[in-house]
C-alpha cells in the first residue's frame, strides 16, 4: 500500500497525476460525487434553518467502499478534486464519509494537470474552503427549493414532467422576450445606392453618403430613383482623401463564456461538447511518446489573466517560431469584466511546444479542433499589434445637384497575432477591399450604379453562442453553468435549436407565462443576476447562506401558495399526427415521455393505445425486407432496428446504408470512431471498408 493517497474526480485525470509522483503515492477516482440531496423527497428541513439532508448516492458502494480500504491503508489522504465551487464540495463531502477534519490540510488543487503544479501543490496542502463549499450548498439547496416545489405546480396547472429552475427558468424568459420582439416587429423600407468606378483599370465601389454635403437617408424607392438618375453616367471627382494607420489589438485568452462563444461559431461545437471535450484536455489526454498528458488549463474561468511563467514561455515560442518583430517589446496584459472572481488564470495550453499540429494524430476530432483553438488564441494574445493602413476616399458628383460618396479600403501593413488568430471582429475595416491609389481632383469612370431595397430587421434569434455571450453580460449564471442551463432547457422541451437558432417551444411559452404571472422575481433578469453575486459574496464570506437561502424562500413560499390556489389550469392542445389508432379509430397524438416522443391515443384512458414514432432511415431490413427504423436506448444512445422487432431480430448500432458488402454480401453500415467516419462492412468477420469514404471528420473541415 502507498503512504500518500489522492483522491481526484475522474480516471483521466487519476492516470495523469499518478504518473507524475512516486512510488509513495497513489491516486484514485470517486467518479465525481459521493454523496447529495435524496432524489424521492425535498432533502432540505426548511424548519431547522434549511439543514441539507445528504445520502450516499445509489449505485456507488463498490467506489465508496475501495476508498474506504485505500484511505485506511495510507498514512495520509489529500483530497484533489476540481479547483472550483463544486470542486470543493465533493472534497468536504469525501472528507465527512471518511472522517477526516476538514481543517487540516488534506486540501490540494491544480490549476494545470503537470508535472511541476503537480509536485508543487501536493507540497501546499491547504485545510478545506468552507466558504467555498457553503456557497455550492446554498446554490444547491436555493435549485432543489425552487425546482421540487415549482414542479408539482407546472404538473397541476399545465402537465407532467415538467420543471422549473432558477437559471433555466430566466433562460427561456430571455429567448421567450426574444421571440415576441420578432412577432412584434415591423420591418421599415430604406434604401442604399451605390456606383462602380473605375480608376486605373481597376474597378472598386463607392457607397452613397449624402447630398450636397448633408447626410441623407433613403426612405423609399422614388428618393432612390432620384438619386440614381443623378449619379448615372455622370462625371465624378475625388474630394478628399485620408489615410491613416491604425492598430489591432489580439483578443485575451479564453475564459469559459469566449471559448464556448468561438467554439460554437467557428467549429460548430455545441457548448455541451465543447465542455466535454475541456474536460478531457484538462484531465489528461494519451499521447503518443508521452503517455497521459493534461493539455490545458482549467476550464471553468472567467478570468483573463496568465501565469508569468505561461507569458514567458510564449513569447520565447513567438520569438523562435515567427521573428522578434511579432512579440510586444512589453507582455500584453489583459483586464477582465469588473465581476470576474479571477480564482483561476484563463484556458491556456499547460505546454506550448505541445502545437496542434504535432499532437494531432493523438486527438479526436472534437478535442483537436478546440485544443487548436484554445492554442492560437493563447498565443495569439501574447503577440505584436497587426497594424494596418485605412484609406477613407470622398467623391462626389460633378452635377447641379451633388451626390455624395464615399469609399474605404484597406491595407495590411504588419500581420501581428493575425498571422495565428484572425479574431471574429465586426469591424467593417476589416472587409474594406484595397482601393486603387486616388489622388484629390482626380475623375474616377463611371461604370454602373447600384439602388438596392433594404427593410429593417428584426433582432436575431439567439444562437448558443450568443446566448452564452449575454448571459454572461447579464450576469446570469457562472461559468460552470452555461452549458448545462442550454442543454436542460433543450431537452426539457421548452427550446428547439434549427440550424443553431433557438426557438421557444409551445410549451416554453406556457411554461414561462405561468412563471412571469406567478413568480416574477424568479425570472427576473436583475434578481437572478443579484443572486448570483449574493451566493459569491458567501464565497468571500460576508454572509451566511442560510441568510440567503431565507431572504429567498419567505416570499417564495407566499407566492407558491397563492400560484396553488389561483393560477388557472392550461389546456394545453396535444400536436394531433396522421397515424390512425387501430383500436378505436381516433387521430392519434405526439406525447413526450422518458424516452422522448411518442404516439397516444387522444381517447386516453378509455383507449390506451400508444406506438413508437417510426424514424425511418430508407433502408431495408436485410433479414426480412422491411422497414428498419432508428430508435433510441434506455440510456439515450441512437441504434438501428427493423420495423417488426421483436419479430425480426435484426438490430445495428451503426447506421446502415442500404448498400451490401462486394466481399461477403453483409449489410455496409457507417461507423462512427476516434479517427472519423467512414463505411464499413457490419460482419465482424469481413475486413471490407470503402477506402473513398474514409476520411476524419478533422481532415474534412481542414
Amino acid at each position: 500500500m502507498a503512504e500518500n493517497l489522492i483522491i481526484v474526480e475522474s480516471p483521466s485525470k487519476a492516470k495523469t497525476i499518478e504518473k507524475y509522483l512516486g512510488s509513495k503515492y497513489k491516486v484514485i477516482a470517486s467518479n465525481g460525487h459521493v454523496r447529495d440531496l435524496p432524489k424521492s423527497q425535498l432533502g432540505v428541513d426548511i424548519d431547522n434553518d434549511f439543514a441539507p439532508k445528504y445520502i450516499t448516492l445509489r449505485g456507488r458502494g463498490d467506489v465508496i467502499e475501495k476508498i474506504r480500504k485505500e484511505a485506511k491503508a495510507a498514512k495520509r489522504v489529500y483530497l484533489a478534486t476540481d479547483p472550483d465551487r463544486e470542486g470543493e464540495a465533493i472534497s468536504w463531502h469525501l472528507a465527512n464519509m471518511l472522517k477526516l477534519d476538514p481543517s487540516a490540510k488534506c486540501r490540494v488543487v491544480f490549476n494545470e494537470i503537470t508535472k511541476g503544479v503537480i509536485q508543487k501543490s501536493i507540497k501546499q496542502p491547504r485545510s478545506i474552503d468552507l466558504s467555498l463549499v457553503d456557497a455550492q450548498q446554498a446554490r444547491r439547496i436555493l435549485d432543489r427549493l425552487l425546482g421540487y416545489k415549482i414542479s408539482p405546480l407546472l404538473w397541476s396547472k399545465v402537465k407532467k414532467g415538467l420543471s422549473a429552475g432558477r437559471v433555466q427558468s430566466v433562460t427561456t424568459k430571455i429567448i421567450c422576450d426574444r421571440e415576441k420582439e420578432i412577432q412584434a416587429f415591423v420591418p421599415k423600407e430604406y434604401w442604399t445606392v451605390g456606383v462602380k468606378l473605375n480608376h486605373k483599370r481597376r474597378n472598386f465601389e463607392a457607397k452613397f453618403t449624402g447630398l450636397n454635403g448633408k447626410k441623407k437617408e433613403i426612405k423609399n424607392e422614388e428618393e432612390a430613383k432620384r438619386i440614381t438618375d443623378i449619379c448615372t453616367d455622370a462625371s465624378y471627382v475625388v474630394t478628399g482623401v485620408k489615410v491613416q494607420p491604425k492598430s489591432k489589438h489580439a483578443a485575451p485568452p479564453y475564459t469559459t463564456s469566449s471559448m464556448l462563444q468561438d467554439a460554437s461559431n467557428r467549429a460548430s461545437m455545441p457548448p455541451k461538447r465543447t465542455m466535454l471535450c475541456a474536460q478531457q484536455l484538462y484531465e489528461g489526454v494519451n499521447i503518443k511518446g508521452k503517455g497521459s498528458v493534461g493539455l490545458i488549463t482549467y476550464m471553468r474561468t472567467d478570468s483573463v489573466r496568465i501565469s508569468e511563467e505561461a507569458q514567458k514561455a510564449a513569447r520565447e515560442y513567438i520569438v523562435k517560431t515567427y521573428g522578434e518583430q511579432y512579440c510586444p517589446d512589453k507582455p500584453s496584459i489583459y483586464r477582465g469584466r469588473n465581476n470576474a472572481q479571477d480564482a483561476h488564470e484563463a484556458i491556456r495550453p499547460t505546454d506550448v511546444s505541445l502545437t496542434p499540429a504535432s499532437i494531432k494524430d493523438s486527438l479526436e476530432p472534437g478535442q483537436y479542433k478546440l485544443y487548436k483553438l484554445i492554442y492560437e488564441r493563447f498565443i495569439a494574445s501574447q503577440m505584436s499589434d497587426a497594424q494596418l493602413e485605412i484609406t477613407s476616399v470622398n467623391i462626389d458628383t460633378e452635377t447641379d445637384e451633388v451626390a455624395n460618396f464615399r469609399a474605404v479600403g484597406s491595407r495590411m501593413l504588419f500581420a501581428g497575432y493575425t498571422a495565428v488568430y484572425s479574431g471574429n471582429s465586426d469591424d467593417e475595416d476589416d472587409e474594406a477591399a484595397t482601393l486603387p491609389e486616388l489622388n484629390k481632383g482626380e475623375h474616377p469612370k463611371f461604370v454602373s450604379v447600384i439602388p438596392k431595397q433594404n427593410f429593417t430587421e428584426p433582432p436575431p434569434r439567439y444562437t448558443e453562442a450568443s446566448l452564452v455571450k449575454t448571459l454572461e453580460e447579464l450576469g446570469i449564471g457562472r461559468p460552470s453553468t452555461y452549458s448545462p442551463t442550454i442543454s436542460t432547457i433543450i431537452d426539457r422541451g421548452y427550446v428547439e435549436k434549427e440550424k443553431k437558432l433557438l426557438y421557444p417551444t409551445e410549451l416554453g411559452f406556457i411554461v414561462n407565462n405561468v412563471m412571469e404571472e406567478n413568480f416574477d422575481k424568479i425570472v427576473d433578469v436583475k434578481f437572478t443576476a443579484d443572486m448570483e453575486n449574493r451566493l459569491d459574496s458567501i464565497e468571500e464570506g460576508s454572509e451566511r447562506w442560510q441568510d440567503i437561502v431565507g431572504d429567498f424562500y419567505v416570499p417564495f413560499k407566499e407566492q407558491l401558495d397563492e400560484a396553488f390556489k389561483n393560477a388557472p389550469k392550461v389546456e394545453l392542445k396535444d400536436e394531433v399526427s396522421d397515424v390512425v389508432c387501430d383500436k378505436c379509430g381516433a387521430m392519434m397524438v405526439y406525447k413526450e415521455g422518458r424516452f422522448g416522443r411518442f404516439l397516444a391515443c387522444p381517447n386516453y384512458p378509455t383507449c390506451k393505445n400508444t406506438k413508437p414514432i417510426l424514424d425511418k432511415i430508407g433502408v431495408k431490413c436485410p433479414k426480412c425486407g422491411s422497414d428498419v427504423i432508428r430508435r433510441i436506448s434506455k440510456k439515450g444512445k441512437a441504434f438501428y432496428g427493423c420495423e417488426r422487432y421483436p419479430e425480426c431480430d435484426y438490430v445495428s448500432w451503426d447506421m446502415p446504408t442500404g448498400e451490401t458488402c462486394p466481399k461477403c454480401g453483409s449489410m455496409l453500415v457507417v461507423k462512427i470512431r476516434a479517427n472519423g467516419r467512414f463505411v464499413a462492412c457490419e460482419n465482424k468477420d469481413c475486413s471490407y471498408i470503402k477506402r473513398e469514404n474514409r476520411k476524419s471528420d478533422a481532415d474534412k473541415e481542414e
